[in-house]
């Protein structure tokens, strides 16, 4: 699923709010006052076309009290404007001031009430089901790509976290079904939110390599059995990168570059290796460890894909050395597999 093109119209900035929560509540509270003083000073000033049902004479308490009670409620009767202009202010003034106030509480109430406690609730609930899911750190093109990949690969939109700071670029996370959190993934509270410690895995693509590496190393420092797949773009920092834990570092930049290098020797190389590396392509690599039944056999005997590595002990063999001519148990295999639609024209 690709994110539709947004044309210049459509471009927006939005910053965090430079203002407290306390400071919020005060300006609202103030607004609440300043329009409750404009419509006392009109009543005021136009105390004659008001009259009062018990003596016949309007104070200023009477004032306030009808002010009060017609911006908070439909009002008693006991005061009502008789004459035009106290009716006329009434009906196209204090009548969009108390549609304002409701608006005023309720959106307060939500903003700091409700939906804080609604949040809470959502986020315990996601946080139960958490298990064995997959932490996407970053979702710029690398990590937006990595996503779609993933789903399209069969992993449930639901068993994916991701962490950006961007608001923006979480709607469309949202809108793919995965889970979200606006927060930085280089804090810890942030990956233990998540459950980082219960993860299958984690995908790091946070732009730059030392947001990169950084979240690498609290990743690592948090969970330290997970699979961490770093994205790098410097050549220097991929070192880095692996000593910070990273599991598997990929530098998109040298992989653009290999790809470029190798279609100048031949035509369909690099449309291949992209065939490999996507989901939507005939092909795709898979990665398992020996079965029972094939221990003892060459990696050319594979029943289902074609063998092309094995890693024993931490180390690769290629599919010509004699060490892959009797696979052993433990022995982690990398395959080229057919992809299901291709599995479904044969």
């Amino acid at each position: 699923m690709k994110a539709k093109p947004r044309g210049p119209d459509a471009v927006t900035l939005r910053r965090k709010s430079p203002f407290p929560v306390w400071a919020q509540i005060a300006w609202r509270g103030a607004l609440v006052l300043g329009l409750l003083m404009l419509a006392i000073i009109v009543h005021w000033l136009e105390r004659d076309g008001l009259k009062d049902s018990y003596d016949g004479h309007v104070s200023f308490l009477d004032v306030v009290y009808f002010t009060m009670i017609s911006i908070t409620t439909t009002g008693y009767g006991d005061i009502v404007p008789v004459s035009n202009q106290a009716r006329m202010f009434d009906a196209f003034i204090v009548t969009p001031i108390r549609i304002f106030f409701v608006l005023i509480f309720v959106g307060t109430a939500y903003t700091f009430v409700f939906r804080r406690t609604w949040d809470k609730w959502r986020m315990s609930k996601i946080q139960e089901s958490l298990r064995g899911h997959i932490v996407v750190a970053g979702f710029g093109t690398s990590g937006s790509e990595a996503v779609d990949e993933l789903i399209a690969l069969g992993t449930r939109a639901q068993d994916i976290v991701v962490i950006d700071c961007n608001s923006e670029a979480l709607e469309r996370a949202q809108s793919l079904g995965c889970a979200i959190v606006e927060a930085d993934a280089t804090r810890d509270k942030t990956l233990q939110a998540v459950r980082i410690a219960e993860a299958r895995a984690m995908i790091v693509s946070a732009g730059g390599d030392d947001t990169s590496i950084l979240i690498t190393l609290t990743g690592r420092h948090l969970a330290p059995k997970l699979t961490i797949s770093v994205a790098v773009r410097n050549e220097d920092n991929e070192l880095l990168a692996r000593q910070a834990g990273a599991t598997t570092v990929i530098n998109p930049v040298s992989f653009a570059g290999l790809l470029l290098a190798g279609s100048t020797h031949g035509a369909h190389i690099a449309d291949y290796i992209a065939d490999l590396a996507s989901s939507s392509g005939r092909v795709r690599l898979a990665e398992r460890v020996v079965t029972d039944e094939e221990c003892g056999k060459p990696l050319s005997a594979l029943a289902q894909g074609l063998g092309v590595r094995v890693y024993r002990d931490g180390r690769p063999y290629g599919f010509w050395e004699p060490e892959v001519q009797s696979l052993m148990a433990g022995d982690c295999i990398v395959e080229i597999m057919p992809t299901a639609a291709t599995e479904a024209e044969a």
